[in-house]
Formats: structure tokens, C-alpha cells, sequence
């Protein structure tokens, strides 16, 4: 497989992968706008232009993973996931073994699972979603596609994450709580109640901040 990006996080999924899984990483790819002579391989592999991977890495025997962070409120990760699944790659996710989940869960592709999860029965997890370590993710719960839970968040069940959200650490979400899609929940707020698309919530209780979340996330409108 091939790994988009090679930056912090495109080294956690080499070792992840490498290290906990039966896939093999051969090579990193960015854009030719970031690549550099001087930085031309990664953990002594190869480091080729994103535009040309095809012709290092062709898709039809190579998946790639999408290794990019929540920059611009999960965008630019979004961004690329689109570009290699219309290059004709299928994405891998990565599952820690030191995470708990119950054989009905469903995972999408491009997600990343880290250790100490726990992912109850039913959750539904869609495609390019990033759960950092140590997250509960109540029965029947749903996150949608392009989120990014950071740590120690608690989900209850029956909750419903909204596409392209940010969970900050040491979020508590409420049972059957419905976080609307671009939304930001700030380190420590405590939702009880369902949020608006694009809303800032913060405290305990969360409430809105009356911010936008995507010019929070720097996102171009």
C-alpha cells in the first residue's frame, strides 16, 4: 500500500500498519507542490508526486490510506481521498488490535482506529473518519464520513456524529445526541442537547459560541 502525505501523520500509519497489520507500506506520496529533493524518502522508502502515483504505484495492485490530520476541519483530507479513489485506488483502514469492537460494527474505508477504542454494538463508522486513542462509542451509535473524534471522547448510544466534525478531547456526548454535519465540540464540553450545521459548542453545558466552525478551521468559502 501506499501512504498519502509524509508528515506526522502519515509516519503513525507506517508504523501502525507496518507494526500491527498484515499490509506492507512501499511508499509515501504528496503533492508536487510540497515535495522536495531534500526530503525525497521516508522510512527509506520512496516519496513520488501524488499527480504521477499511478505510474510508481499503480492501483491495481496497490490500495492507498489518506494520512492527514483535521487541518481545515478535515478538508484537505477529504480533498485527497477524493483524488486517489478517482485515480482508482481502494482505501485500507487500519483497525488497532488493542481496540474493543463488537462484531457488528461497520467501518468505512480510509479509517483509522486507534488502541483502546471501544466500539459497541452496531456503531456504524463511515468512510475517512479518524478515532484517536481511547474513545467510547456508545451502542447504535453513527458517525459519518470525514470526522475526526480526538481522545478520551465519551459518545453515548444512539448519537448520531454529523459528516466532517471535530470532537475535541474529553468531549461527553449525551444519549441520542445529533451533532450536525461541520461541527466543532471543544476539549471538555459536555452536549446534552442537539447542535446546529457549522456550530461552536463549547462548555458544560456545550453551548454555542456563535462562531462559525469552518472560518474557526480556516476553511475557504
Amino acid at each position: 500500500m501506499v501512504v498519502i502525505g509524509a508528515g506526522e501523520n502519515a509516519e503513525i500509519a507506517y508504523e501502525y500498519f507496518t507494526h500491527d497489520s498484515p499490509r506492507a507500506v512501499v511508499g509515501f506520496a504528496v503533492e508536487e507542490a510540497f515535495l522536495s529533493t531534500e526530503h525525497d524518502r521516508l522510512y527509506d522508502l520512496p516519496v513520488v508526486p501524488l499527480e504521477r502515483v499511478v505510474h510508481y504505484f499503480p492501483p491495481g495492485n496497490h490500495d492507498a490510506f489518506v494520512a492527514i490530520s483535521s487541518t481545515k476541519l478535515n478538508r484537505v483530507r477529504m480533498r485527497l481521498y477524493a483524488k486517489v479513489k478517482e485515480a482508482g485506488y481502494s482505501c485500507a483502514s487500519y483497525v488497532s488490535s488493542r481496540a474493543f469492537v463488537w462484531h457488528n460494527v461497520t467501518i468505512g474505508e480510509n479509517t483509522f482506529v486507534f488502541e483502546h477504542n471501544v466500539l459497541q454494538h452496531h456503531v456504524s463508522v463511515g468512510d475517512d473518519v479518524v478515532l484517536w486513542s481511547g474513545n467510547h462509542v456508545g451502542h447504535r451509535t453513527s458517525i459519518r464520513d470525514h470526522c475526526f473524534v480526538s481522545s478520551h471522547v465519551v459518545i453515548s448510544g444512539y448519537c448520531e456524529i454529523g459528516e466532517s466534525s471535530f470532537l475535541g478531547v474529553n468531549a461527553c456526548l449525551a444519549d441520542g445526541t445529533k451533532v450536525g454535519h461541520d461541527c466543532i465540540i471543544g476539549a471538555g464540553a459536555v452536549v446534552v442537547r442537539d447542535t446546529e450545521p457549522r456550530g461552536v459548542y463549547v462548555g458544560n453545558p456545550a453551548r454555542a459560541t456563535g462562531r462559525d466552525a469552518l472560518q474557526a478551521f480556516k476553511v475557504d468559502t
